[in-house]
Parts: C-alpha cells; sequence; structure tokens
C-alpha cells in the first residue's frame, strides 16, 4: 500500500500529465520537454503559523530526473518581494528546500529557477499558514447600504428594452440559444449575452455567468450547454455594450483604444466605471426572471475570476439571488497591500502608479467583493488554487472567511489561475443539489 506522501506524488503527475493536454494548457506548457514537481511535507500544503514547512523540488527532462542540475530559489509572502533566496543541487532529480515559517497568517511562495543546455526555466509553489485565520484590511462604509440601494432604485427606472436574434450555432438538439442586446443601467446602456435554454417547454431556473475581465467577446457561449441540456436557463454576458459578434482584431483594436476600464473614475465612487457594471448584473437577472419559462424560485450567479467578484457581488446586492458559485474572485480586498500582503485583482498597488489617495481608497472600499460577501445570506460553493498570481489564495480566503452564510469550498492547491473542466461541470453538480 502506498504512503500517503507516494499517493500525494502519484495523484499529482497524473494531474500534471493531464494539464498538459490541449484543455487544460494554462498551467504546464503542451509539449514542454520539462516537468517541474514540487511536494510540500503536508499534503494538503496548509500550515500553522509558527511551524516550519518544506518542499521537495523534482525536475525532469524528457521524463527522465535531471541530476547535478542547480535551482536557485527566492521566498516572499504572497505576491510579495523575496526575504531570503538560495540554491539547492539536484540529487537523482531531487532536492529539500527548506521554506521556514510565517509569524501571521498568509501564504509563503517559492519561486523556483533552473537552466538547463541554455534554457531557463520557471516555476512555483505556495504553500499557506493558517489562512482560515485571514481578514480583510477592507473596512465596510457606514453608508455602504444607502449608497447601493440608491444605485439599484436608480438603474430600475431604466426602461428594460432588449432585441433577441436566433444563435444556433451555439445551440444543440436540444437546446436553442439567442442573442440578446440588454438596455441597463441608463438608456442608451446596453450589454449582450448568449441565452441558451431547454427547447422543451418546462420551467427552469435562471443562472447568470458575468464575465472575466478584459475587453473581449463572449467566450466560447456553448462550452457550457449542459447547463440547459440539464433543465436550466443560462445567459453568459459582457459588461461593456461590445456585440461579442465582431471579430477578433475589432475588438483588439477596441481594447487598445478602451484603456484599462478598471481605473476609470476610480476617484470617485459615484463615477467609477464598475457601478454600470453591478447595475448590469441585477438588470440582468430583472430580465432573466422576466422570462416566462422561469421557475419562479431559482436565480442562481456563477463566475470565475472578474466573473467571480460579479458572481458575489450581485448576490449581495440583489436578494432574488438563491445562490453562488464564484472561483479565485477578482477584486477582493483590494487595498489589502496597505496591510502588506497580497491585495486582490488588477493589484492597483503593485502594478499602478498613484493609487494610494484616500479618495480612490474610499473608492474601492464600495465596490470590494469583501463587502459585499458580509451581506449574502444564500449558499455559496468557491473554488481557488495556491499558485495563482492573478487572484492570489490570500485574497479568496479572505472572501471565504467573511462569509457568514451557508458554504462549501473546493480547494484546488495546484492551480493557478484555472479551473479543469471537471471542476466546471461540478458547478453545475453542485447548483443543482441546491435548487429550492
Amino acid at each position: 500500500m502506498m504512503n500517503t506522501k507516494n499517493w500525494f506524488i502519484s495523484v499529482w503527475m497524473c494531474l500534471l500529465v493531464w494539464a498538459v493536454t490541449p484543455l487544460f494548457a494554462e498551467n504546464y506548457p503542451y509539449r514542454s520537454d520539462v516537468l517541474w514537481v514540487t511536494v510540500p511535507d503536508h499534503p494538503d500544503w496548509l500550515y500553522q503559523v509558527g511551524e516550519q514547512a518544506k518542499v521537495e523540488v523534482q525536475f525532469y527532462k524528457y521524463g527522465i530526473p535531471q541530476d547535478g542540475i542547480e535551482v536557485a530559489y527566492e521566498l516572499g509572502e504572497d505576491m510579495m518581494p523575496a526575504h531570503r533566496s538560495g540554491k539547492v543541487v539536484l540529487k537523482n532529480g531531487r532536492a529539500v528546500i527548506q521554506l521556514g515559517t510565517m509569524n501571521q497568517p498568509g501564504f509563503l511562495d517559492c519561486r523556483l529557477t533552473a537552466t538547463i543546455d541554455r534554457q531557463t526555466y520557471r516555476h512555483h509553489v505556495k504553500v499557506g499558514f493558517s489562512p482560515e485565520k485571514l481578514q480583510p484590511y477592507t473596512q465596510l462604509p457606514d453608508d455602504f447600504k444607502a449608497f447601493w440601494e440608491k444605485n439599484l432604485a436608480e438603474a430600475a427606472r431604466c426602461p428594460m428594452e432588449y432585441t433577441i436574434e436566433p444563435a444556433p450555432e451555439y445551440a444543440s438538439e436540444t437546446t436553442e440559444c439567442f442573442l440578446v442586446k440588454l438596455q441597463c443601467f441608463r438608456p442608451g446602456s446596453y450589454v449582450y449575452g448568449y441565452l441558451t435554454r431547454p427547447k422543451a417547454s418546462g420551467k427552469y431556473p435562471v443562472v447568470l455567468c458575468p464575465p472575466g475581465a478584459g475587453v473581449k467577446t463572449i467566450k466560447e457561449p456553448g462550452r457550457h450547454i449542459y447547463y440547459a441540456e440539464e433543465g436550466c436557463i443560462r445567459m453568459e454576458m459582457e459588461i461593456h455594450g461590445l456585440n461579442p459578434k465582431m471579430t477578433g482584431k475589432e475588438f483588439k483594436e477596441i481594447s487598445a483604444a478602451f484603456g484599462d476600464y478598471l481605473t476609470f473614475g476610480i476617484d470617485d465612487r459615484e463615477n467609477y466605471y464598475m457601478k454600470k457594471v453591478y447595475m448590469a448584473c441585477v438588470r440582468a437577472i430583472d430580465y432573466l426572471t422576466s422570462l416566462s419559462d422561469w421557475d419562479g424560485k431559482n436565480v442562481i450567479v456563477q463566475g470565475g475570476s472578474q466573473g467571480g467578484a460579479l458572481a458575489l457581488v450581485t448576490a449581495g446586492l440583489d436578494k432574488r439571488v438563491t445562490a453562488c458559485v464564484a472561483n479565485h474572485p477578482a477584486l477582493s480586498d483590494m487595498a489589502g497591500y496597505k496591510a502588506g500582503r497580497a491585495g486582490g485583482y488588477p493589484h492597483f498597488f503593485k502594478r499602478y502608479q498613484d493609487m494610494d489617495t484616500p479618495a480612490k481608497i474610499r473608492t474601492m472600499a464600495y465596490y470590494d467583493v469583501v463587502n459585499f460577501a458580509r451581506r449574502i445570506k444564500v449558499p455559496v460553493y468557491m473554488t481557488w488554487g495556491y499558485n495563482d498570481n492573478t487572484c492570489p489564495p490570500t485574497t479568496s480566503y479572505i472572501v471565504y472567511n467573511v462569509l457568514t452564510c451557508p458554504k462549501e469550498a473546493l480547494i484546488t492547491p495546484i492551480n493557478e489561475h484555472w479551473t479543469s473542466e471537471a471542476t466546471e461541470y461540478g458547478h453545475l453538480k453542485w447548483i443543482q443539489r441546491h435548487l429550492r
């Protein structure tokens, strides 16, 4: 019988092999000659504050352990500069690095570099120290509820006008798909969405899926067709009012001209770009619950990254939402860097200039996911990985820790900023178990 460590290595190697197929190529390069394997001495990659951690590093080329290769490493807290560095030499393709510990809750990142045949390869692994004790830097403004109730009332006065046209290229034998253009927030402000529903007559739950970050088309509208095939009405939406039928070249040009919308108006909570985005999600639910084939009971929000943030925001804003699924949410404890640790995407204090002003920090608090998460009463299912440098595990834990509603988590330590198809299909299974 395998011991725990060998079993973990075997399972992890299988996952890595799975990850290098085209479908899962976001974590490891497809058809790469090399493979890193990093094995923390705690199988769940978690330690208590003050507990010593270590990781075994393995490096393979063509599947052959590389003997005598020097691996340089740096140790730093999640998304923070390194505070210690060193080198180890692989013996039979392996070496152990003593990571040390942390004196407060958080994540420690071991960043690895190896050079072989004049080619440099990099990898990293993060381990957690009492992350269940992480709490947000971001505070709840006294008038948070009043601010959003005012905005909801204003958005509700915008006439719900929409167009709908068939999109059979994203349908199947048992489903139909439509491209919807929906007016929301104020007259002349639109969003688009692909609405997929069962062909059979009946009453069905509705699922709203907001998008990840960027100015781009709706990603593969048919990739989650199994929602409609298994009895849900699902709407994949965009947030900028850009017709998803435009070409990739057109989106690239618009994106270059558009700039970074996550900074637009951030000096003023009333004019911040994301206000219309948050309101668009609520108005999309207005539309979905107006459909004659909605079951009258179930309203689910589901998304990843920025979409995970928007799912949680919508669940915190709209009492009609009955369940929420969020992967590695962005926009979470965005000012966390002021506490000397990782803050949430888009990493205002790490990647931008002149963000540390009272006005901007004040606006962030009104739009931060943690303050919407505090308000959620319905069941929430979250998924995140530890090796994520886009939406770091520090901020996913912070969101999860502030939730006081019924909650469940699927933690996948190896994941960077991706989820597998199996994990995403599991979201539907969780939703089905939580239908009213």
